[in-house]
């Protein structure tokens, strides 16, 4: 695993690490994912959890509340219950709080029976677990996923942001993303920022969580520092 920070304007420090598979030559986590197969999938989606977790809780400061965001698969949960036993059980022996754990998924990931993902949302609720979609905006369901139910984040894709400092049409949409995310109650998190531009741009519509290169370049199972430090900023 390696960890990328995700970065709070507003209270001007860390927020979390968003946890990224990596092989065993620093392969990313496409070419890793690529590889698994179908048979593969929820063995795969457990032991990354698992690991997630193993890692944070030595990595994490222990005077620190920070989140720390986990991928899954959703077509590899068979049933949302018995698919969180092994991530409830690493999060009690390495002593992880469940609500410092954020499961987000990939809109580019189609999924056919909403209702199931509905389902495994809500149970992850239940054990105090937040909920993103990642890659909003540039994958299968867009909003429909929203008029379904509501994660706690939604992490806005990096093509909807990239140059958006000078595309006045990225600003208009991505601007009433975020006035429609505030008014369901959603948090809405930049990913991919790679300029100062984009950055102050996203701030200006009202974003406050943000995370990319800018920020830091993912670190293998170590916490990488800030390039900028943007305190008060």
């Amino acid at each position: 695993m390696a960890f990328q920070p995700i970065y709070d304007a507003v209270a001007g420090r860390v927020w979390g690490y968003e946890a990224l598979v990596r092989g065993f030559a620093g392969e990313g986590a496409y070419d890793v994912l690529s590889r698994v197969t179908p048979e593969q999938k929820y063995r795969f989606d457990q032991d990354c959890r698992v690991k997630a977790i193993e890692l944070a809780s030595r990595l994490f400061p222990a005077d620190q509340e920070l989140k720390l965001s986990i991928n899954f698969m959703p077509n590899a949960v068979y049933e949302p219950a018995a698919c969180l036993r092994a991530t409830l059980q690493a999060a009690a022996r390495y002593s992880f709080p469940t609500s410092a754990i954020m499961f987000e998924f990939t809109e580019n990931e189609e999924v056919s029976d909403t209702g199931h993902l509905t389902n495994i949302i809500t149970e992850y609720r239940r054990h105090g677990f937040t909920t993103a979609i990642d890659d909003f905006g540039a994958g299968h369901a867009g909003l429909g996923l929203l008029v379904e139910f509501q994660p706690d984040l939604i992490k806005i894709d990096m093509l909807l942001i990239r140059g958006i400092d000078a595309s006045p049409a990225r600003q208009i949409v991505v601007a009433s993303v975020v006035d429609m995310a505030h008014k369901l109650g959603i948090t809405v998190l930049a990913e991919g920022i790679e300029t100062e531009g984009e950055y102050l741009a996203l701030k200006a519509v009202g974003i406050s969580l943000f995370q990319g290169y800018w920020f830091a370049r993912p670190a293998f199972e170590e916490l990488p520092p800030l390039r900028h430090v943007l305190v008060g900023s």
